[in-house]
């Protein structure tokens, strides 16, 4: 049989023939798609442009988180993910968040306590943030703390000090600009978890 008759009933048959060697099915190989499982994808970290649009901070502080500080930093991500607003927004509620409480979910701290405030953001039941259970509550405390920033018109061109305090309305207003560091490494440590 010659080569070009071989090759035409070959290749009617589904079978290569290449350089008279025979090499098995023709298949047309198609990607098939993936459903129902899990597919393992590196996630990049936030661009620190987003995170420090100012250049990095002098003049920062930073503290050790233990596990009830990284867990209401995860929830303040989680929060701003839910409203909708980028890692800058994260970055500023927990700078801000750091200043007033530490990242701590504080109650009535009796004569230590400004006031009636408490919670994350040392929000105040009398000027109207929320009850005492929902402003202990790190979802609607950052979720409220959002709202208050997204009504700053330019927020996100501020400098954070600035952004913070038009929320907070705070006796010390430069103090939330010594935590933007820690809370920019924080937002691209955990964005993405």
């Amino acid at each position: 049989m010659n080569s070009i008759i071989r090759r035409s009933v070959l290749g009617v048959a589904g079978l290569a023939f290449a350089g008279g060697v025979f090499a098995g099915p023709v298949v047309e190989v198609q990607a098939a798609p993936v459903t129902g499982s899990a597919v393992a994808v590196a996630e990049s970290r936030p661009d620190t442009a987003v995170l420090l649009p100012h250049g990095e901070p002098a003049g920062q502080s930073r503290i050790d988180l233990n596990e009830e500080q990284v867990a209401n930093t995860k929830a303040i991500i989680a929060a701003t993910k839910k409203a909708g607003m980028d890692e800058r927004a994260a970055v500023v509620a927990i700078a801000t968040s750091l200043q007033e409480s530490k990242l701590e979910n504080l109650g009535h701290l009796g004569d230590r306590n400004d006031h009636d405030s408490q919670g994350l953001f040392q929000q105040r039941p009398s000027s109207g943030w929320g009850t005492v259970e929902q402003i202990t509550d790190p979802e609607y405390s950052t979720l409220a703390f959002l709202k208050g920033l997204k009504q700053v018109d330019g927020w996100e061109g501020m400098p954070l000090t600035k952004a913070a305090q038009t929320v907070q309305v705070s006796a010390f207003p430069d103090h939330y600009a010594q935590w933007e560091k820690q809370a920019a490494d924080l937002v691209a440590k955990y964005w993405n978890s």
